[in-house]
């Protein structure tokens, strides 16, 4: 019997691997965003550059290492994979903890990124063809919500006890590694054992194949990585609002986003992707613009409406198009090989970005990356959709 599409993500395995993600994403927001830099300096005493090190060090190992884990998915069992990467994460966050000398607090954060690897590559690889779209809605949905909420929940435990809030990640952490053990240990059927060699030619061929892409897969990940050191500066210094305001701003862009992702997938899966990277990225470029002109809090709660509803078009439809160049029985090592091209836009782009501000403004940071999306989108007008696998006839 044919599942229907709606359901094929509530498989009850598939719901173990979501519950999983939703755990490793929401020690991931709390530890990067909020808990790494007060736990440092406040309980262990280090200096700001250490915390700057450490959090890069677990983007360059998260990204790092996603080539090696897609090919070990691709040669052991999913859950032999998982478990240990798990089991790493859990030792680095347990190090974290008692990491008071800097050179062990930057690579204590760096086994926690190493270790956080391969969940979101093993949920990419169990989306079914058939309704694509709509299962990234689906992924992206719980990535946004462990993400988001793993701040904020962190932050109110913070203002008790900073230990508590160690205790906190260290136990969630450790529930992710315990739920790993209930995986099936069975190799995915249609995961073919081909030479490594053999692998990296195949991935070879579908790079060339799609190297028109790869230009705009690291400005994607580079625009949105520009933003992240100083929207917080932006928001006060050239919109003029308090950080309570601004965390009003974030929930708003952030809920719509969630509320978007699966309707905008399953859109997607029916009407095809071109329009929706389109007009998804250019209304997210033209919001952008339109921020550095000082709005009033009012209409800049309206733009972070925008902006959320464009993300959640934008997310699916591309997760959907790079679907089409993995090639088939490699879907580890395929996505490994994508999300490290990906990755290298975030790793760069909180640099460029941090140097723009210093070298200019804040303001400048957030319009430069409004242009790179404006012509990104542009790109996606002339990108032939129609000679890819499955692809609607409507996005032609």
């Amino acid at each position: 019997m044919k599942i229907a599409p709606a359901k094929s993500l509530l498989r009850s395995d598939m719901l173990l691997y979501v519950l999983i993600l939703f755990l490793v994403e929401f020690v991931r927001g709390a530890a990067l965003i909020s808990f790494l830099s007060l736990y440092g300096t406040k309980r262990l005493g280090l200096d700001l550059d250490v915390i700057g090190a450490a959090i890069t060090a677990s983007f360059v190992t998260d990204t790092a290492v996603k080539l090696a884990m897609g090919y070990l998915l691709d040669r052991f069992p999913i859950r032999t994979v998982v478990n240990a990467s798990l089991l790493l994460s859990f030792a680095g966050m347990a190090l974290i903890g008692v990491a008071d000398a800097p050179w062990l607090f930057i690579a204590a954060s760096g086994l926690f990124g190493f270790g956080l690897s391969p969940i979101w590559i093993v949920c990419l690889t169990r989306v079914r063809e058939e309704s694509r779209g709509m299962q990234m809605g689906v992924l992206y949905t719980i990535w946004l919500i462990g993400l988001g909420t793993g701040p904020v929940i962190t932050n109110l435990v913070i203002d008790v006890s900073l230990g508590a809030a160690f205790w906190m990640l260290a136990a969630i952490s450790l529930a992710a590694w315990m739920l790993s053990f209930a995986l099936s240990s069975r190799r995915q059927m249609h995961i073919e054992r081909v030479p490594f060699i053999r692998q990296l030619s195949i991935l070879g061929s579908r790079l060339r194949e799609m190297k028109v892409l790869l230009p705009g897969m690291v400005l994607q990940t580079l625009g949105a990585g520009m933003l992240l050191p100083i929207l917080p500066t932006f928001a006060s210094n050239d919109l003029g609002i308090t950080s309570t305001h601004y965390s009003v701003l974030l929930t708003v862009g952030g809920a719509f986003t969630a509320i978007g992702l699966i309707p905008m997938g399953k859109l997607a899966d029916h009407f095809g992707k071109k329009w929706f990277l389109v007009v998804g990225f250019l209304m997210f470029g033209v919001v952008l613009y339109l921020l550095t002109l000082k709005p009033s809090y009012g209409l800049a709660l309206f733009w972070a409406f925008v902006l959320g509803a464009s993300y959640a078009a934008v997310l699916p439809a591309w997760n959907a198009l790079l679907a089409a160049y993995v090639p088939p029985g490699q879907q580890g090592l395929g996505w490994g090989v994508f999300s490290t091209v990906e990755g290298l836009g975030g790793v760069i782009g909180p640099y460029v970005g941090g140097l723009l501000a210093t070298l200019l403004s804040e303001a400048w940071v957030v319009g430069v990356a409004g242009a790179l999306f404006m012509l990104i989108s542009l790109f996606y007008v002339f990108f032939p959709f129609h000679s890819l696998r499955g692809e609607k006839r409507l996005s032609s």
